[in-house]
């Protein structure tokens, strides 16, 4: 397993912890310490899952609009609590972190989907993430510019 795999895993092991424990962000440095402790001890590369849990936390407003509009026929409780924070950590890649190729964003969280999610998640988290990367073409990524897409719009913007 790749480090970041592993590290993406933590932080799905840490933001499912978090949302079943009620949200509450003054909790989150002792999730993710014992999310090491227990899940990773030898791995010595942190910086990457706390990136992605805080960005996330940071983001969750935003995140959870995505959600919402790209996925309408499931209400945002609904959703299990796997998938919902896979598609967190999926959307937080694609759309807020320029450092990460939209394609491997996505790819990341079909195959943690598929690991821990239901017997549908990978199909649904493709179809979500899939949906949002058809609707804003290139999102400031250097391969996603080489499309020649069109540039990124917001959720709340109209099509």
């Amino acid at each position: 397993m790749s480090n970041r795999h592993l590290a993406r895993t933590i932080s799905l092991q840490t933001l499912f912890e978090w949302d079943v424990k009620g949200n509450d962000p003054q909790k989150i440095d002792d999730i993710i310490n014992y999310n090491f402790k227990a899940f990773a001890p030898e791995f010595d590369d942190h910086s990457f899952t706390e990136k992605l849990v805080k960005g996330v936390i940071k983001n969750l407003e935003e995140i959870d609009t995505y959600i919402k509009k790209f996925a309408p026929e499931w209400p945002i409780e609904q959703i299990t609590t796997v998938d919902r924070n896979i598609l967190r950590i999926g959307i937080f890649e694609l759309i807020f972190d320029q450092n990460i190729p939209a394609k491997v964003a996505i790819n990341e969280a079909i195959e943690i989907g598929k690991t821990f999610g239901g017997e549908s998640s990978g199909k649904f988290i493709n179809g979500v993430l899939g949906s949002i990367f058809k609707s804003f073409g290139p999102l400031k990524k250097t391969e996603d510019k080489e499309m020649g897409k069109p540039e990124e719009k917001k959720p709340d913007e109209e099509k």
